[in-house]
């Protein structure tokens, strides 16, 4: 983290944060015809955060479901899991094993290595291709700030401690970096964490809910001329038994109340590493045609580990592995030309996956080896995509943005547990598909000092079958068993937006409706087969419906020193699903689709923002509109519903010298009982947090 510099910012003479990820290109906040959320990294440190997830929580609608502790799911407008796009600096994150509803790898970024975040919510799949229907996320990683630092060498760094009584963590983060200024500089990072059990307001310690993290992080960059620079990156994280207690005998539901008969597992524990590792050369203000070019080849990898202890009496328990390996190439040119602005590119990554599958008696006596894993083995995914944006503007206020994408996708899945023969099946599977989303969206300035904007828009939005759709074998909700699904086709969405935003002296604030057309989607149908006791579910298309709502947040700043602030939205939604054993098409509130969220605080700061605090509330309305799916998954939300909640909390800092300072934050005041809905345990009580961050 770059030390701050001797001249005092006042709050008014605050440069905008720029944005890349909504137009691929840099552009102020004000300027992007769409809403945008931001975090920035002294945000960041501010409100302590323990995980990525978390650190969406007072964005607007953000409904941040937790599974376990150490998973974290975001909703963004109605939409959660592989219908959200993760980016890292741009790179996919996402992958083809990634699954419907809340999944847990969005936890495997260690939020302690961001510098920001970016969050597009509904912007579609011409900017970045499948999978971006709720939202884009896009972190953007720690550099050695080599670019600001006066010619000659250069060397400082960072130690920051968090801790927390609530759950009983211990989180430690360390940082150098040196180089030379303006020529290359090197970012070293590491963090480790250790968390306890949760303690819950009313019920105590939530057993099962601690694990511990580990992660590093690299980042080299290179001048090497006055046009071109070279990035090479790496970082890995690794978690250990990471427990799912909702679907465990340690469980403590809402209501404290177990099931008379309880046929919870014993254990069910995951380990995840992950990497990332890329290389970048970019080029700006190029002569010639292209005015910027950026090529960019990445390598990620994915390994999950599963242990799961069944019921004593069925004397049994099962590991299972599943691993990718991710190939990434990106390249994106852009050039003014006589009608706009252009930026164009392709963008290509496959997967390679293996997943496996053993089952031992309680006594470690080995059983059998599985066909496959969580999903099919032998496996890989190709995703192809080539883009073309145009930005034109016309007269003096009107900018309109128009876009257009191909998409190949196709999988070809080795070997999976085909139960119509109950064979193994080799190259039993191989499909492909094809799309082409466009957008159009437009930003109009109305006034002369460009203050006050109104914007537009409609984006097209797909998200192809991907790995855990076509072969997915595994637990899907609580009381489901997910087999394969061939013969899928893409889901299709239209988002349409409008709004106003508003950036003056004083306030910043935005207003906003949409409303995302959901034709063709994958559900779920029960196929009238039980296997324990778990009801068999596959997949197919054919979920139409709607989500929709109003986004309303501001921030009014009175004086340099003091400010309000706060946010609130509105959302429903309904989407036809196959329900019981008959698999009648019935619409229905869509899944965990919660109707009012909002924050609202206050917040006092010195000019020089070098002492600052603020009182903070947030909450959630009752989530009790719900679906089939909903009123099976017991063990995550309450019979009747999630009740709403709201939660005080205070925080405050101290930059003591440029070398030392401190933080300090008090949640959940009046130590009640809550939890987000869909999420399996609840949040904690009173929780004192202290952070402190020396630099040199």
């Amino acid at each position: 983290m770059e030390e701050k510099k001797d001249a005092v910012i006042k709050a008014d003479e605050e440069l905008p944060p720029v944005i890349i990820t909504a137009t691929r290109n840099q552009k102020s906040l004000a300027e992007v015809p769409s809403q945008v959320r931001v975090l920035e990294a002294d945000q960041l440190l501010e409100r302590q955060n323990r995980t990525l997830p978390e650190a969406l929580r007072e964005l607007p609608g953000v409904n941040v479901q937790k599974t376990a502790n150490g998973q974290g799911s975001p909703f963004i407008r109605g939409f959660t899991g592989f219908r959200n796009l993760a980016l890292i600096d741009g790179i996919r994150f996402n992958n083809s094993i990634f699954r419907e509803g809340p999944n847990q790898y969005w936890n495997t970024i260690d939020s302690f290595s961001i510098d920001q975040i970016e969050l597009v919510p509904g912007q579609g799949s011409t900017v970045y291709g499948s999978d971006s229907i709720g939202g884009t996320l896009n972190v953007l990683t720690k550099n050695s700030g080599w670019q600001q630092e006066a010619p000659g060498f250069f060397f400082h760094g960072l130690s920051s401690y968090r801790g927390s009584t609530a759950e009983e963590s211990n989180v430690m983060r360390q940082e150098v970096q040196f180089g030379q200024g303006g020529e290359w500089g090197l970012h070293l990072g590491a963090s480790l964490k250790y968390f306890g059990d949760v303690h819950d307001a009313e019920f105590g310690d939530q057993p099962r809910t601690g694990y511990d993290e580990w992660s590093y992080d690299g980042r080299l960059d290179i001048t090497l001329d006055p046009n071109w620079t070279l990035t090479a990156v790496h970082q890995n994280l690794r978690q250990n038994d990471v427990w799912r207690t909702h679907v465990t005998r340690d469980r403590i539901p809402f209501d404290g109340i177990r099931p008379v008969n309880n046929t919870d597992d014993l254990k069910r524990a995951y380990d995840q590493e992950r990497s990332l590792s890329y290389i970048r050369l970019a080029g700006q203000n190029l002569d010639g045609m292209i005015d910027s070019a950026s090529l960019t080849l990445s390598l990620q990898s994915l390994e999950e580990i599963e242990h799961r202890i069944r019921r004593v009496s069925d004397n049994r328990q099962d590991f299972s592995q599943t691993t990718v390996r991710t190939l990434g190439l990106d390249l994106q040119l852009q050039s003014e030309s006589p009608i706009g602005l252009l930026t164009y590119g392709v963008d290509y990554y496959r997967d390679w996956v293996a997943s496996g599958s053993q089952r031992y008696r309680l006594n470690g006596t080995f059983v059998s080896h599985a066909i496959q894993g969580p999903v099919g083995d032998d496996a890989s995914y190709h995703l192809l995509g080539a883009y073309l944006m145009d930005e034109i503007t016309c007269g003096d206020r009107l900018h309109l943005f128009l876009g257009g994408r191909y998409t190949y996708a196709s999988a070809d899945v080795g070997r999976y547990d085909n139960r119509d023969t109950t064979q193994i099946v080799y190259d039993s599977m191989n499909e492909n598909w094809q799309n082409f989303s466009a957008n159009a969206r437009v930003i109009y300035d109305l006034d002369d000092k460009d203050q006050w904007r109104a914007f537009a828009g409609i984006s097209q939005g797909f998200r192809a079958p991907n790995l855990s759709d076509l072969s997915r074998l595994d637990i899907a909700r609580s009381g489901e068993l997910e087999l394969p699904s061939t013969g899928l086709d893409p889901e299709e969405f239209i988002n349409f937006e409008m709004g106003l935003k508003v950036d003056t002296e004083r306030l910043s604030s935005s207003l906003s409706y949409f409303y995302t057309k959901i034709d063709n989607m994958i559900v779920r149908q029960r196929t009238n087969e039980v296997i324990g006791p778990n009801i068999v579910v596959q997949k197919k298309n054919g979920g139409d419906g709607f989500i929709h709502g109003v986004e309303l947040a501001a921030d009014l700043r009175f004086t340099p020193s003091w400010s309000v602030f706060g946010h609130v939205t509105w959302t429903e939604g309904r989407v036809s699903q196959f329900v019981g054993a008959s698999g009648q098409m019935v619409d229905e509130p869509a899944s965990r689709v919660v109707p009012i969220m909002w924050r609202a605080g206050v917040r006092w700061q010195t000019p020089d923002r070098r002492l600052w605090s603020e009182f903070v509330a947030l909450g959630q309305s009752d989530y009790d509109r719900l679906s089939t799916s909903d009123r099976l998954d017991s063990t995550r939300i309450p019979a009747g519903g999630n009740p709403g909640f709201f939660m005080l909390a205070i925080r405050g800092g101290w930059e003591i010298t440029r070398n030392l300072g401190v933080n300090v934050a008090l949640e959940n005041l009046a130590d009640r009982p809550y939890r987000y809905a869909g999420s399996g345990s609840n949040e904690p009580g009173f929780n004192a947090i202290f952070g402190a961050t020396v630099r040199w």
